[in-house]
């Protein structure tokens, strides 16, 4: 008989105290409502237009849709506060009001501005993803410790228009780790709920190929921290400096890093194709709890 007793699973409680999960993973689908986001900017023009792009990515299998209004790849330029909520209010206010047997969809909002995740909450949001930590805009951890929802607490170094310029750390899994020791600290001295929050190690913003390959390969040491592990790398610029790819042909390298992380353990995986996602995981996941029968 197989109990799959030894198969982690992956569990968040987020905003209300819903849980997701537990689960053997959780994909989290990427809709971007931006002119220049570096895989696909302008493709998404208009709240109708993403509104109908998330549908179809909850039904390829997401969880978790987290929608941004902000370009925040490395060099890019920042856009205004009221034009960033122009963009993700309307699609998370529709996403709120679909009707489905499984319950509400868990909405994300990528964003490190108080005004827009408040906004964002109020419209029907579960899920704050924080690139900044709550540096950026200080007043950010007042919203997340009153309002408690979900929160991806990320890693970068510096803001994104200057974070590629020569990076540089001791020893960048210790230096990740201690700033995560550091910013839960602070978060949860705030009265934020540790059982809400997730770590995302943030894969290219702020490191270099060596940087993001040895985060990638001791990421059993973030998970010694005891909270989930967000991971964002879906075609990001690592594969084109590791493979020489253009963005539009790193899918299937992107689904063999997916596969390979989910074997080591993490749970909650951010991804632009989200069918090839789920379809890579469940066949992981089938032939783990084979192994366990």
């Amino acid at each position: 008989m197989n109990t799959n007793s030894n198969i982690p699973t992956v569990s968040w409680e987020i905003r209300g105290g819903r849980v997701l999960g537990p689960a053997p993973f959780l994909i989290a689908g990427i809709v971007n409502v931006t002119p220049d986001s570096f895989f696909d900017g302008g493709r998404l023009h208009d709240a109708k237009t993403a509104l109908a792009y998330s549908i179809t990515l909850l039904k390829q299998g997401a969880d978790i849709l987290d929608i941004g209004g902000e370009s925040t790849r490395p060099g890019s330029d920042p856009v205004s506060m009221i034009e960033e909520r122009r963009r993700v209010t309307p699609v998370v206010e529709g996403l709120y009001r679909l009707e489905r047997p499984e319950g509400p969809v868990a909405i994300s909002v990528d964003t490190y501005r108080a005004s827009t995740a408040a906004a964002a909450l109020d419209a029907g949001a579960s899920i704050i993803n924080d690139v900044s930590a709550c540096r950026f805009d200080p007043a950010l951890i007042d919203v997340i410790a009153q309002e408690n929802p979900g929160y991806v607490l990320m890693h970068s170094s510096g803001r994104p228009k200057e974070m590629q310029i020569n990076p540089q750390y001791d020893n960048v899994v210790d230096d990740v780790i201690a700033f995560f020791e550091e910013r839960l600290g602070v978060l949860t001295r705030a009265g934020v709920r540790e059982e809400r929050i997730v770590l995302d190690p943030g894969i290219g913003f702020g490191k270099t190929l060596e940087h993001n390959l040895m985060l990638l390969g001791n990421v059993d040491r973030l998970m010694s921290l005891g909270r989930p592990v967000f991971m964002g790398l879906s075609n990001k610029s690592l594969f084109q400096h590791l493979l020489g790819l253009a963005t539009a042909d790193r899918g299937a390298a992107t689904l063999a890093a997916t596969v390979t992380l989910f074997m080591r353990g993490v749970g909650i995986h951010r991804v632009h194709d989200v069918a090839a996602a789920r379809q890579g995981l469940v066949t992981a996941h089938a032939i783990t709890a084979a192994s366990e029968a």
